[in-house]
């Protein structure tokens, strides 16, 4: 069976999922998809941190916790669909690459809570490492790119210029037909790269 890999560029709530392979050394798009990482797809949900803000500190840990939980069950399930979609199509799910923001690592959630922009940043980081952990929970290798690095590594990993690596990305999109957003050019040149690694 030919080797797949899956590419995420997470947002609050969801994420852009692009399953890839290789023909040659060229990617193709197995599937693509926009899973939901709440059940609930609200503002309160979406923004855990944000709603979190408005609680008594143990009714926020506790909030927080269960959006976690919940945000990783998702991703698990969303993990497993897109691997039984290339299974059917004759791949393996060999490996999945996320994108990270440049964030620093997180504080204690008191003091999460008490700055709006680590509510931001907490925000994402809790949909990012719900995907870590349904990868790991779904034994799949991770590889972790740091977004505003993705295009260098990928050029270097790939032997060809970023414009080409940009162009080649792009191109995906006519097989797949419209939207291909920047989003899904992103997360397909993240699998692409996990790959070639």
């Amino acid at each position: 069976m030919k080797r797949a890999a899956l590419g995420f560029r997470v947002h609050s709530g969801w994420t852009s999922l692009v399953s890839i392979s290789l023909e040659g050394n060229l990617p193709v798009v197995l599937s693509r998809r926009r899973p939901h990482l709440v059940e609930t797809f609200s503002y309160t949900f979406r923004q855990p941190y944000h709603t979190a803000a408005k609680m008594p500190i143990d009714d926020a840990r506790t909030f927080v916790g269960k959006v976690r939980d919940e945000a990783r069950e998702l991703a698990a399930r969303a993990i497993r669909a897109a691997e039984a979609d290339v299974r059917q199509q004759g791949y393996k799910l060999s490996c999945c690459a996320l994108l990270l923001s440049s964030g620093r690592p997180l504080p204690e959630l008191e003091n999460i809570l008490a700055s709006h922009a680590m509510i931001h940043t907490a925000d994402g980081e809790l949909f990012r490492e719900a995907i870590l952990h349904a990868s790991a929970r779904c034994k799949l290798k991770m590889t972790s790119i740091r977004e505003r690095e993705l295009l260098a590594r990928a050029a270097s990993a790939l032997h060809m210029r970023p414009n080409i690596a940009t162009k080649r990305v792009a191109e995906l999109g006519k097989t797949v037909g419209p939207p291909w957003s920047q989003d899904e050019k992103l997360a397909a040149l993240a699998a692409w790269l996990a790959l070639r690694m």
